[in-house]
């Protein structure tokens, strides 16, 4: 097993879950719900660190470009999601009429409720939330910069390697683990399938999305560093699917991170952009969220007016940088927005969070993937600049 490579043990993982969870008494899945809910909370602890610890001693690494990093990979980031959301809504617009023609509203239970909890569970609260280590990273690191501070900026840099201990002795080795009793609960759940089954059609069309706007977000990030998009793309499926087993952008953050060095991106620029577009590049996830919120409309018989549906999809890109590392977490930031601009009353939500919660892993895997794109754009963005201004200098 230790000469596997982590996506063969995540494929494993995948495999003996679902056969576990179709085959298995319930109290060894209520076991290995344990494991997952003691290594969920640990990731929920560390998930702050990590974001501290890559992105301030990144951003700090940076000097005086810091800033410009910052906007640039924010910006790309922020226009990939929109442009996602507004690819989702013109498709939704134009083959729901036919899709779900026959569709009737229909009630269903919350996934959630249908999982088995594990035997007992330890709380590890983390030290801070995900937009507090963000802002905290952001004011270290931009202080760092402004002041040259070489004691902190040592500080930083030996905390980061104390995260990466951490990440490589414990978090990725006990992944698949994690993946395998996420499968096993969500099989012998029954409800995740019940939900899907009712809307594949729906849910094959997202997944199409996903693979499409993926393709576009490479080609695009292939175009510029002269490299086969689909090669790249390869090179990202252990983080994809991560992700799948997961369901989390900042628990895949060190396999993205590994995967995204692969690709040939700079260390400084992979640390930097790897965390933070974790937490605030959700194009998979926005994709998931109009394609859903849509076909609740539909079915319930509300217009799908571009006039409303343009506004969230802009406050989307905002509002889920709120909640993007836990599972789940964008439908739950999103579901203000969804009362409040798209008028949702409580059936609908809760029709909408049954809807996303069966298929958020993919939404994820979307996201994680992404990441690598608009990190490796970032990189040859930047490297174009710097050479730029030494051929000014030569000159």
């Amino acid at each position: 097993m230790r000469k596997l490579g982590l996506l063969p043990k995540i494929l494993l993982g995948i495999a003996l879950g679902i056969v576990i969870g179709a085959y298995a008494p319930e109290w060894i899945v209520k076991l290995f719900a344990t494991f997952n809910g003691l290594f969920g909370n640990f990731l929920g602890f560390a998930i702050p660190l990590i974001i501290i610890g890559f992105i301030a001693p990144g951003i700090g690494s940076m000097g005086k470009g810091a800033g410009k990093l910052l906007g640039l990979t924010t910006a790309l980031a922020y226009g990939s999601t929109v442009i996602a959301g507004l690819l989702a809504y013109s498709v939704a617009k134009s083959i729901y009429p036919s899709l779900l023609a026959n569709q009737t509203s229909q009630s269903f239970e919350n996934p959630e409720e249908a999982l088995l909890k594990g035997f007992f569970t330890v709380d590890m609260p983390p030290v801070m939330g995900v937009m507090t280590a963000l802002l905290i990273a952001f004011t270290l690191g931009l202080g760092i910069a402004a002041i040259k501070g070489d004691a902190l900026q040592k500080g930083m840099n030996e905390f980061r390697n104390i995260i990466e201990l951490v990440i490589e002795k414990i978090i990725i080795p006990l992944l698949p683990i994690h993946i395998l009793g996420i499968f096993a609960n969500m099989t012998q759940g029954g409800q995740v399938s019940a939900i899907m089954s009712v809307f594949a059609k729906v849910f094959v069309m997202i997944i199409l999305l996903h693979l499409f706007f993926l393709a576009v977000q490479y080609t695009t990030a292939g175009t510029l560093r002269k490299q086969n998009p689909f090669l790249m793309m390869k090179g990202m499926l252990p983080a994809y699917f991560t992700a799948l087993g997961t369901q989390s952008s900042a628990s895949t953050i060190p396999v993205t991170l590994e995967r995204t060095k692969k690709l040939g991106v700079r260390d400084r620029i992979s640390d930097f952009s790897v965390p933070l577009l974790a937490t605030i590049h959700l194009s998979g996830s926005t994709i998931t969220l109009v394609s859903c919120a849509m076909a609740v409309m539909f079915i319930q018989g509300e217009a799908l007016q571009f006039a409303q549906l343009f506004p969230f999809i802009l406050m989307l890109g905002v509002t889920m940088i709120a909640a993007p590392g836990v599972p789940g977490g964008a439908v739950m930031a999103a579901l203000g927005l969804l009362e409040s601009m798209l008028g949702f009353g409580p059936t609908m939500t809760s029709l909408m969070i049954a809807l996303y919660l069966a298929q958020d892993s993919f939404g994820t895997a979307c996201n994680v993937t992404g990441d690598g794109a608009i990190t490796s754009i970032v990189d040859k963005l930047t490297n174009k600049k710097k050479a730029a201004i030494s051929n000014v200098k030569a000159s």
